[in-house]
């Protein structure tokens, strides 16, 4: 995955959202984590909540995300197993415009080497709105490792080749404009 240094880096404002009827700020080590790798990448973390497994909850933090112009990207972490209290998933759906299907798809790949078929229970998925990436992570520590580490830490970083999300953050808007 080639990193193009004749290319500026761009930094990214990015939100992260614990989703959890457990954790506090001083228990939360997978929001820690992403806050950690957002910092040491060059980006900016410039929110940092947590809220319990409900979906309503989720989906107000998302929208109050995708409203401020400030954050290009929010990431949550927790809520996307298969279990009664998970509803993170149906949350995003209610705010996407539209999925990137293959965040969760290269995200469970990429697991699969590291759990096996234990990562079909991930429902771990990605998409835009209004302009607003979108992706929401695993509650594990190693998940949240690996969803940045192998996928987000490229696709966030302008001068990744061939292609990578900050080069289209520009045209993210393109149909409201049209309309």
């Amino acid at each position: 995955m080639p990193i193009d240094e004749s290319l500026p880096f761009i930094p990214v404002n990015i939100a992260v959202l614990t989703v959890s009827d457990t954790r506090d700020m001083a228990s939360d080590r997978s929001g820690q984590t992403l806050q950690e790798r957002i910092e040491g990448a060059g980006h900016r973390c410039v929110a940092r909540e947590i809220v319990r497994d409900e979906a309503d909850a989720i989906e107000a933090v998302l929208r109050r995300w995708v409203a401020d112009p400030t954050i290009d990207c929010g990431i949550t972490t927790g809520g996307t197993g298969i279990t009664g209290r998970d509803v993170t998933p149906e949350a995003f759906k209610r705010v996407l415009e539209k999925e990137i299907e293959g965040f969760g798809e290269l995200f469970r790949m990429l697991s699969y080497r590291k759990i096996g078929t234990s990562t079909m229970q991930s429902r771990a998925l990605g998409g835009v709105a209004d302009g607003t990436y979108l992706f929401a992570l695993p509650g594990s520590t190693g998940a949240c490792k690996d969803a940045w580490d192998d996928i987000l830490l490229f696709q966030l970083d302008a001068r990744h080749r061939p292609c990578n999300l900050v080069e289209l953050m520009p045209r993210l808007k393109e149909h409201m404009r049209a309309a």
